[in-house]
């Protein structure tokens, strides 16, 4: 029998994992023996505050990278699966196959008949989007905008479009190093009533959720979301 696929969640931010990851989900991860992650780095970060079951030396971590794996690498990453062992699919944050190369190991999963079982834990599209007040019912995950102030100001500018359109909720991300800029033209782009939603250090001490029209963000300091993971939401 093959060995099941689990998707294990990342932290958001550092903090202790039994503040955030249900038990069964820590359970299960500080059992597994094998792991296809994202990065080395992020996973052992995370393997070490769970306290596995076995010296993380002994845990066998393949690393996926930020490319997209070839469908001949996501069946070399799937081998110990094949042989019996239940593997864990770990992303550098939040849930795996979300915004992360992962999601084609998972597909090859299927293909193959492995059992793919999500385990809880935090995704901070849901979380944000939670708290944003904004349509939860009907909504779009565009990844990240264009970083060139003029395709990214066009791209602004359809996606409030598309929500006044079809009431649905924008929702996208930004490299923390260009945050400030992203605000910045988002204060500029919006028409003044669109709300705009900005959470950002989701689960971290210094979390913070501000949800208002873009014209009452005008005036804001950009900078204060430098170099902070963070979630922006508009609806028109």
């Amino acid at each position: 029998m093959p060995g099941r696929l689990y998707l294990v969640p990342n932290l958001l931010a550092p903090t202790a994992p039994e503040e955030v990851l249900p038990a069964r989900t820590i359970a299960i991860a500080r059992g597994l023996g094998h792991y296809v992650v994202e990065n080395a780095k992020p996973a052992r970060q995370l393997l070490k505050a769970l306290k596995p079951a076995v010296p993380i030396r002994d845990i066998v971590i393949e690393e996926i990278g930020h490319n997209a794996p070839t469908p001949a690498r996501c069946a070399a990453l799937l081998a110990p699966a094949r042989d019996g062992h239940d593997l864990g699919l770990l992303s550098d944050a939040g849930c795996p196959g979300v915004a992360d190369p992962g999601a084609l190991v998972v597909a090859a999963a299927h293909r193959e008949g492995i059992a793919v079982v999500p385990l809880v834990g935090p995704s901070s599209l849901v979380l944000a989007l939670m708290a944003s007040g904004m349509n939860g019912q009907g909504f779009t995950f565009h990844g990240y905008l264009p970083a060139k102030p003029e395709a990214r100001a066009a791209a602004i500018r359809r996606l409030e479009a598309d929500s006044q359109a079809n009431g649905r909720a924008q929702l996208f991300i930004e490299t923390p190093y260009r945050n400030a800029a992203l605000l910045a033209s988002l204060m500029a782009t919006l028409h003044p009533t669109t709300r705009l939603a900005v959470a950002a250090d989701l689960t971290a001490a210094t979390e913070s959720i501000e949800s208002r029209p873009a014209g009452q963000w005008r005036g804001c300091d950009p900078a204060r979301y430098a170099k902070r993971p963070a979630l922006f939401i508009l609806q028109a």
